[in-house]
């Protein structure tokens, strides 16, 4: 994942709020790697291969083990946009989200619901290395700063803040998925910090993926609204990813041919 240039900092202490430019060379390399893993969920096809393996057999149709592990669906610009910033939080923060929720998909075109991303950040603790780490995330293209989005992004982080109901729902979650899972260790050590901080223990990402111009008002207001009352030991950080201008519309072409082996445009 590229680095990006941070073009502008409006912290409002605890919050961390910054923005980060992309040029169009680097959003290239963004798409080729880790986006089109994420885009096409590698570790989860390699699992589920691995699982069928067994019973794979001469009397199967020919190509048809292969054409179950094969998701050919097109993702929407705003799908792009999300992985865009699920690589750019799992970089940053060192970030682990093991469970991503087109995995609860039944239907491959839907919306998923819920938080945007669910997982762990390292604590640098011997004791509970990691802790929770939820993110939300928002993709515009609205020639306005903010932009409309922020509206609702905003209340989806205060809800992450303050809103018990809204971060155990999402403890459950993760837990559901997580015995015998190569990431339990995790879940255990994330869920002793949450409970013993009574659930103020945990990382929030604000990601917000733009192609406009840059203004440091997309985030300023958020922050300044955040920190307040913002629980001590609960980490919030919000990110403006700016990509080339008017480079929104085509992302899901060019993760597309990056997918199909046909470069980039």
């Amino acid at each position: 994942m590229p680095t990006g240039q941070e073009i502008y900092n409006v912290d409002a202490e605890p919050v961390v709020a910054r923005g980060i430019t992309y040029t169009d060379q680097q959003l290239d390399e963004i798409l080729r790697e880790p986006i089109k893993d994420i885009l096409q969920d590698v570790s989860g096809t390699d699992k589920l291969r691995e699982l069928l393996s067994s019973i794979v057999s001469t009397d199967f149709e020919p190509g048809g083990f292969d054409e179950l592990l094969t998701d050919n669906t097109v993702p929407n610009n705003w799908r792009v946009g999300e992985a865009i910033a699920e690589g750019f939080v799992t970089e940053h923060g060192s970030c682990v989200f093991p469970w991503p929720t087109s995995r609860d998909l039944k239907n491959p075109n839907a919306s998923p619901a819920g938080c945007d991303l669910t997982g762990f950040r390292p604590t640098g603790d011997d004791a509970l290395p990691y802790r929770f780490a939820f993110g939300e995330v928002k993709t515009s293209e609205q020639d306005k700063s903010p932009p409309d989005v922020m509206s609702s992004l905003g209340g989806q982080l205060t809800g992450l803040r303050d809103k018990r109901e809204v971060k155990n729902a999402l403890c459950r979650y993760l837990g559901h998925h997580a015995p015998k899972a190569n990431w339990e260790s995790m879940y255990k050590s994330a869920a002793e910090r949450y409970l013993k901080s009574n659930t103020e223990d945990i990382s929030i990402y604000g990601v917000l993926v733009r192609d406009v111009e840059v203004n440091s008002d997309d985030l300023s207001l958020r922050a300044n609204s955040l920190c307040t009352a913002c629980p001590k030991q609960t980490v919030i950080e919000l990110y403006a990813l700016y990509l080339p201008q008017d480079s929104i519309s085509s992302l899901s072409d060019r993760a597309m041919a990056v997918i199909n082996d046909r470069g980039t445009s």
